[in-house]
């Protein structure tokens, strides 16, 4: 009966015993219950590290501190699913909406990977203490890309307030507003919506800019790295000697 259903304790055994007729004592059963050392180790929850505050700052240029997050809501056949949402800091920036049914950590590694290939890594990710992100295998990736994995403190979501802006925006404007199908419909919405907020959206914590408004004015301030203007070219005439 124990290698059958190893994860029954000793009341449901002592039940089950019964329903088969034998009348044993529920003392003399636990005795030959903890011989047999059956009992059940009680798994213990994992307790987080001391998470150290650490404030939001208002960053100077790109790439220096990103947010990411969850989200999740369901279809109209009640089945769920979930978004990562991922955030440059510095402009508000909308980096990435990923949709599925499951998003474990290798496939928000994936995401990144993605995002850093053309956009460049950044210097840290400000996050939650949620389980793909406490993982192991987005601890080491970020500790091979020299990225700092900033974790907030648990039950305080406004030390992530940037991503939070985002996710009710979001929410109210796509995952509130319309019943979705497919999945494959919220992808098309998100896509949608990233792009109108990330060039058109005015701003109003960017001065009624977008996002991408906010971009270019950081890029015109560093064009000695990011040359945006043709350099004029000097021509020198020189008078033929006959």
């Amino acid at each position: 009966m124990a290698d059958k259903r190893p994860t029954d304790g000793f009341w449901k055994m002592y039940y089950r015993i019964r329903k088969e007729g034998l009348v044993w004592n529920h003392k003399r059963i636990h005795r030959v219950y903890k011989l047999l050392k059956l009992n059940i180790k009680r798994k213990g929850k994992r307790r987080l590290p001391a998470r150290i505050l650490k404030p939001l700052e208002a960053v100077q240029q790109i790439n220096v501190s990103w947010s990411m997050d969850f989200m999740s809501d369901s279809l109209l056949s009640g089945r769920k699913f979930r978004t990562f949402n991922l955030m440059d800091d510095f402009n508000r920036e909308a980096l990435a909406i990923e949709v599925d049914t499951s998003l474990p950590a290798e496939r928000i590694i994936r995401v990144l990977d993605q995002i850093t290939e053309w956009r460049g890594k950044p210097q840290s990710i400000r996050v939650d203490n949620g389980p793909e992100f406490i993982s192991s295998a987005l601890g080491l990736w970020c500790e091979e890309k020299g990225i700092s994995l900033q974790f907030i403190q648990p039950g305080k979501p406004t030390q992530n307030a940037y991503i939070e802006r985002f996710n009710g925006s979001f929410r109210r404007d796509v995952l509130d507003a319309y019943l979705f199908e497919d999945i494959q419909q919220v992808r098309i919405l998100a896509e949608e919506w990233m792009e109108d907020y990330n060039y058109h959206r005015p701003h109003d914590a960017l001065d009624g800019r977008s996002p991408m408004d906010m971009l270019a004015v950081d890029l015109w301030k560093t064009r000695d790295e990011f040359p945006t203007k043709p350099q004029p070219v000097t021509t020198t005439i020189i008078d033929e000697i006959v």
